[in-house]
């Protein structure tokens, strides 16, 4: 029997105000959530025999250097261990998924393809205040020049393990940085309340928006 997918996205009550963050922010800092990506867990040796059919399937050459992640036509191939990536896609109909990769590495010791499409959600946190927002809640160095553009990390973000990567700055109309965040789809709520917390540092006047103060709520008027 097939589950049935979820109709609505663990996010969807946080959206409006995680979009909102651009304008209260002064375009210092962008929240997206991204649609959810077709992630595949690959795990094999990268000097065995399926390496070289994996690669050429993908587009890419799996990363070797630990905490780094490569681009992947519409999405990555992320570093999880030496023998362990996450390949990721945005569309649910990619033409490398678990089916492809699995065929791949069958029959290769330690070889295996596990689709975890709705084990994590994606954030895209973006503006020159991205670093810093993050930077309250992790104990990374995320300085450009320790986590430049390329580099991934597992981590703890708000007291939450996700995995961080760190994308091309330019992307980024204000020249900030541009980094995603994949969280597991049970903790993305927190994760969110979280941001939206530390964020208020970079209102431009809190106490003006209703959501943060209570006295200026109209309900709690008198």
């Amino acid at each position: 029997m097939t589950a049935e997918l979820p109709t609505t996205h663990p996010l969807d009550a946080h959206a409006p105000a995680l979009a909102g963050l651009a304008r209260d922010t002064g375009g210092g800092l962008s929240v997206e959530v991204l649609p959810t990506a077709q992630s595949v867990t690959l795990r094999l040796d990268p000097a065995g025999p399926a390496r070289a059919g994996v690669d050429a399937a993908l587009g890419t050459a799996l990363p070797t250097g630990a905490n780094t992640w490569v681009a992947a036509g519409d999405g990555e191939v992320v570093w999880l261990g030496p023998d362990e990536w996450l390949v990721t896609s945005r569309s649910p109909n990619a033409a490398v998924g678990e089916a492809v990769l699995r065929a791949l590495v069958t029959g290769e010791a330690g070889g295996a393809a596990v689709d975890t499409s709705a084990q994590r959600v994606v954030l895209r946190i973006g503006g020159r205040l991205a670093r810093e927002l993050l930077s309250f809640g992790c104990s990374l160095d995320l300085h450009p020049r320790s986590f430049p553009a390329g580099r991934s990390a597992q981590t703890l973000l708000g007291r939450t393990a996700v995995i961080l990567l760190a994308r091309d700055a330019a992307a980024d109309s204000d020249g900030g940085a541009v980094l995603d965040v994949h969280v597991r789809s049970s903790f993305a709520g927190h994760l969110a309340d979280w941001l939206l917390d530390a964020a208020l540092e970079f209102r431009a006047d809190p106490a003006a928006d209703p959501a943060t103060d209570p006295a200026a709520s109209p309900a709690r008027a008198g």
